[in-house]
């Protein structure tokens, strides 16, 4: 194989506190909004109308916040989790400042911990991520754990070191956009007159609608964020993996499921924070995404008599409708059915 080639970190080439510079930038269009629309169908109406973002004193309409996401995410994926078996979860994450057509988004990762798993031929990774604009304004930061393949199962690896990760970002912590206010903001166009006074901690919504997930679909949202990792793309490998075909791109499925939750929460037009998640089962070209909402939590922000909070946790499932099941059983594990478990924060309009 030719030295110029990147074949990806293995286990053994991350150590604690190595920093990461993630290689092309990307500045982002109206065709990627356009695309990202395609897809997922999003309806929010602050990133759908400029007229409506610009009534709450924003300089245009923003993309989606997972779509930004997305972005930040892929850039990481040739130096993190090229050689991933699975991305297992995300803690401590926050949007911060918008990002609009025309920006340009860059990447740095810190591996924050280690740990070796007993098997001795895969690992657990453990990083933070930073996405920001062209100015320096972080646009997201997020934490997540991957787990990746050794190249040599008999290397040397650092003592373990798993890192102390919040259980959610505090209300104190979360980031409103510079100028953002609710003064204009208006329920009918939003397409709900449901707004952070009418919900209650435990309400569970059940969003309805399924979204059938196509090969095409999956693989085009994947090359959208320049993700390069080989399980979501190379059947001719993947025929002879774990599942005998491509897995869909973790998110993918948050996409689907953000896009489904409108159906009960299209007032949620801001996320905040990402508190907690995991990819519970894989899912394939030929599955029905639905997805249901609970609320964790509401608070008003400090400071502000506009806006409130919700932590809510959405659950994706496959094949199956509805919350009206347990999602877990007895002995902790999943219900077959979850593919999905998001713990994460919008901000929605407070009463007045």
């Amino acid at each position: 194989m030719s030295a110029k080639t990147n074949p990806g970190r293995f286990f053994e080439d991350f150590r604690p506190g190595q920093r990461l510079v993630h290689a092309t930038p990307r500045t982002v269009t109206e065709g990627d909004v356009a695309l990202c629309t395609a897809l997922y169908g999003g309806r929010f109406a602050v990133n759908s109308s400029v007229a409506f973002a610009a009534a709450l004193g924003l300089p245009g309409a923003p993309i989606d916040d997972f779509l930004a996401f997305n972005l930040v995410f892929g850039k990481t994926v040739p130096d993190v989790s090229l050689n991933a078996i699975a991305n297992l979860g995300y803690a401590g994450g926050r949007f911060g400042t918008p990002l609009y057509c025309g920006d340009t988004v860059s990447t740095t990762s810190t591996v924050l911990g280690l740990k070796q798993n007993k098997d001795g031929q895969t690992g657990v990774v453990y990083v933070r991520s930073v996405g920001v604009n062209q100015h320096g304004e972080m646009v997201v930061d997020y934490c997540r754990w991957v787990m990746v393949r050794k190249r040599n199962p008999s290397a040397e690896v650092p003592l373990p070191v798993v890192p102390d990760l919040p259980q959610a970002v505090a209300v104190e912590e979360l980031l409103v956009p510079a100028k953002l206010h609710c003064d204009g903001y208006d329920t009918t166009l939003a397409g709900s007159d449901y707004l952070w006074d009418d919900y209650e901690i435990g309400e569970k919504i059940d969003h309805l609608d399924g979204m059938t997930i196509e090969e095409a679909e999956h693989m085009m949202a994947t090359r959208l964020y320049q993700n390069t990792a080989r399980v979501h793309f190379n059947q001719h490998v993947e025929k002879e993996g774990r599942f005998g075909r491509r897995i869909i791109y973790g998110g993918h499925i948050i996409s689907l499921a953000r896009s489904l939750s409108f159906n009960g929460l299209a007032n949620g037009f801001r996320v905040a924070a990402i508190n907690g998640g995991r990819h519970v089962a894989p899912t394939f070209a030929g599955d029905t995404v639905y997805a249901w909402s609970e609320v964790l939590d509401k608070k008003p922000l400090p400071g502000r008599n506009d806006l409130g909070m919700l932590r809510l946790r959405t659950v994706a499932t496959k094949d199956r409708v509805g919350s009206g099941f347990p999602y877990k059983e007895a002995d902790g594990k999943y219900d077959p059915a979850v593919v999905l478990d998001l713990d994460y924060t919008v901000l929605m309009p407070v009463r007045r």
